[in-house]
């Protein structure tokens, strides 16, 4: 068996599994394991085994992961979404499809002290879709706006995705946060540019007037918690204060004292968010050894550097490369999460990437390249026919055909796909903050 037969037989066993609902970790562990007993057997590979799990959570650096999940529980179990949208609702209110430009502007804010996609979109959908059905918006719209800006939970730092990214690249972590915050504000921007388009262009969607409450000190106040901590933690680490890992931790420690003094964070609620932050992490950690069985069998085959040789003779323009990697990460994302597609991809198409000349230093490719990645994976998160943040938000709305809350994602589509083509061709726009770091 040839090593490209062999690689397509790894993939093959991964796929076939995922099919029959094998979960992804296990998915990628089986295959790996049965590509690595293939090319060097048995003993080789429980030796490879026996020190697997130790070399990857004994990893400092990805200690930053449960940290930053565990901020956004202390601050969804706190209250502190709540606030946040009334403050965005009252910011917004005055325009037509305000109340869902609104629900936008809380996922940005809520994103930047959570890092995933699927609980900002939970978080802000739990507070936001009461409202949004009171004030006449269509299922479509509130829908749609919400698996939307749920995705703001990643674009904006802090991104678990874009940690793990990080860590697999060798990156500084610092520095993708803050390339990634230009590409996140432009996202945010672009979703509140699509929904004042859609609603003026589909009529009925969302109603001519609302009667929302104006903006206060007291709304004002709501959200002093959320900006505080985006100073400190992110302050903190662009001005060498701290790590990221460090951090992280004072980022969850802050979040903790914010939903004290907002006393909405009970004893089984506190529970609650270490709880949920376990099975976050493992589920993570998971994939992560999963994934390593998967690319040390690969690597095994050395197919991903003859791949990344063979582009490179085929003297393709490099924008093309980045292109087709980004369409297929789209396709990827029909079929699994971010994580997964981050974790089994990137030793494949980074050292790909690496060859070629984009006109930049190495260090700057590898960031943009993460920056690319990540606002495709953020398509994935919304797409048909899976679109997971689509289901998750569907299923919060009962009343609501999931053909519609698909066709209500489309305006937002569009927007990732301009913003996409943006990043692209101007590199500098994500390259942009970093000149500002020490």
């Amino acid at each position: 068996m040839t090593p490209i037969q062999l690689a397509l037989l790894i993939f093959g066993v991964m796929l076939l599994l995922m099919v029959v609902r094998v979960p992804i970790a296990g998915a990628m562990f089986i295959a790996g394991a049965v590509g690595f007993v293939l090319q060097s057997g048995m003993s080789p590979f429980l030796n490879f085994l026996n020190n697997l799990a130790f070399a990857r959570l004994a990893n400092y650096d990805l200690s930053v992961i449960p940290l930053f999940i565990l901020m956004g529980h202390f601050a969804t179990q706190g209250g502190i979404s709540k606030a946040l949208f009334q403050f965005a609702a009252a910011v917004m209110g005055r325009f037509k499809g305000g109340l869902a430009m609104g629900a936008v502007l809380a996922c940005a804010a809520f994103g930047a002290i959570c890092g995933s996609s699927v609980a900002t979109a939970a978080t802000i959908t739990g507070v936001a879709l009461p409202e949004m059905k009171r004030h006449g918006y269509s299922g479509r719209l509130s829908t749609g706006t919400l698996a939307a800006g749920g995705t703001l939970g990643i674009l904006i730092p802090p991104s678990v995705p874009l940690v793990i990214y990080a860590i697999l690249t060798e990156q500084n972590i610092a520095k993708l946060f803050a390339a990634a915050m230009m590409p996140g504000i432009i996202a945010m921007v672009g979703y509140m540019i699509a929904i004042a388009i859609y609603v003026r262009m589909v009529p009925g969607q969302a109603p001519d007037k609302e009667d929302v409450e104006k903006l206060t000190f007291e709304s004002l106040k709501g959200i002093l918690p959320i900006a505080t901590i985006f100073v400190i933690v992110f302050g903190g680490i662009y001005a060498g204060f701290f790590t990221p890992t460090e951090g992280a931790a004072v980022g969850a420690t802050s979040t903790f004292v914010a939903a004290l003094l907002k006393r909405e964070l009970t004893w089984a609620k506190f529970l609650e968010c270490f709880h949920a932050t376990a099975l976050s992490s493992a589920m993570i950690f998971m994939i992560f050894m999963g994934a390593d069985v998967m690319n040390a069998s690969l690597a095994r085959t050395q197919v991903p550097g003859q791949l990344a040789e063979m582009v490179v003779a085929m003297n393709l323009a490099p924008l093309m490369v980045v292109s087709g990697i980004l369409l297929l990460y789209v396709v990827l994302g029909a079929v699994m999460d971010e994580l997964s597609m981050l974790l089994l991809t990137i030793p494949i198409f980074f050292p790909i990437i690496m060859k070629l000349d984009f006109g930049m230093t190495p260090e700057h490719t590898a960031i943009w390249f993460g920056i690319m990645v990540l606002m495709t994976v953020g398509f994935g998160m919304l797409a048909p026919p899976v679109g997971l943040n689509v289901y998750v938000v569907n299923g919060m709305a009962k009343d609501v055909p999931l053909s519609e809350s698909y066709r209500g994602i489309m305006p937002f589509l569009i927007s990732d796909t301009l913003r996409t083509l943006l990043l692209l061709f101007f590199p500098g726009i994500s390259l942009y903050l970093i000149q500002y770091l020490t």
